[in-house]
């Protein structure tokens, strides 16, 4: 199993490494992997002027999956578009055809004091969003700045083709057929042409799949029920542009950014693998970052890419011992609990594999 590692940038490295010693420690079960480092956003520019360089594309290509850190930074900003760090992850992408992102947004027991809503609101959440992630407005043409009657205009494409459509949906429909059976689809037909296709091509995608129950919700309707009532979601399904934004809004009902990992997927399920958290530069090489988010992608990449479905079930069983013991980083961190470092939580989670 060949996977292409990408520490990326900021705490990118640090929670990476710990990932990776909880991969070693399950050569033990029989599993043989094959690492490859490379790099990827600021780290790249910084070493080739390029954020997502040609040997880096070669690499991920051969590889059969990816496990990224994070990338992005302040000190990059300054840097003309086609340099900054987040172009890199575009490019990955796009050069995968990585258009299925899940992101699913559970709340251990033990985290339920930590988010913002109330514990009776949040306990039990268990949500996956199913994000299209390589069409939409972020890749859409044409798009651009320009010069029109003398002042200057910003302006870009939101457009899907029904085949694009269709392979979410489908991604979507798989994945609601092995939770609970529920799929909630999230668009903005009423103002929006392009997807009031979403809508149709979802409603007839809908006829190969009767075993689950196909709900529809406006876009600024579905960002206030995640707030009001979240646990009403099973799997929820959206564009590129809305599932960045609900996805980020659903991962802070956990109570920690730091706890959520993700997975993008191609056709074939090979897939990019990270947590959904940024680059933190300004906690990096303190010891300090949360890398669970990170393990718990390597467990996704266990089970969708490489199909060892025991070996990520003893990844996350892991987690979850860690955290009933009461063992938290500083990020979801609460009085009578034992704060321990990056390092310390690696060592926490191999005890408990």
């Amino acid at each position: 199993m060949k996977i292409a590692v990408l520490a990326g940038d900021g705490i990118g490295p640090e929670i990476i490494a710990q990932a990776l010693r909880v991969l070693d420690a399950l050569k033990h079960d029989g599993l043989n992997f094959e690492l490859e480092p490379g790099l990827l956003g600021g780290c790249a520019v910084d070493a080739t002027g390029e954020p997502f360089p040609e040997e880096t594309n070669k690499l991920v290509t051969d590889a059969d999956a990816v496990l990224l850190g994070a990338v992005g930074g302040p000190k990059y900003d300054a840097l003309p578009r086609a340099q900054r760090p987040e172009r890199g992850l575009l490019g990955i992408r796009k050069a995968l055809n990585l258009f299925a992102n899940l992101r699913p947004a559970i709340l251990y027991p033990e985290l339920a004091n930590a988010s913002t809503l109330k514990p009776e609101v949040v306990a039990g959440l268990d949500i996956m969003i199913v994000r299209e992630l390589t069409g939409d407005i972020y890749f859409g043409e044409p798009r651009g700045i320009e010069q029109r009657d003398g002042q200057r205009v910003g302006f870009n494409t939101m457009i899907y083709s029904e085949a694009e459509i269709r392979r979410i949906a489908q991604v979507a429909f798989n994945t609601a057929r092995k939770r609970n059976g529920k799929l909630c689809s999230v668009d903005k037909m009423n103002v929006l042409e392009c997807t009031q296709l979403w809508r149709d091509v979802v409603i007839e995608t809908a006829k190969d799949y009767p075993d689950v129950t196909l709900s529809h919700m406006l876009v600024d309707n579905a960002a206030m029920q995640l707030i009001r009532d979240p646990k009403q979601f099973d799997v929820m399904v959206t564009g590129n542009m809305f599932g960045d934004i609900l996805s980020d809004e659903a991962s802070m009902l956990t109570g920690s950014i730091g706890m959520l990992p993700s997975a993008s997927l191609d056709e074939n399920n090979k897939g990019l693998f990270e947590p959904i958290h940024g680059s933190a530069p300004d906690i990096a090489g303190k010891n300090i970052a949360n890398p669970l988010a990170t393990i718990l992608s390597l467990a996704m990449m266990l089970r969708y890419t490489f199909n060892q479905e025991d070996a990520a079930l003893r990844v996350e069983n892991a987690v979850k011992k860690v955290l009933s013991q009461n063992l938290r980083t500083s990020d979801i961190f609460e009085p009578g609990m034992q704060q321990i470092g990056t390092i310390e939580m690696g060592d926490a989670v191999l005890k408990n594999l």
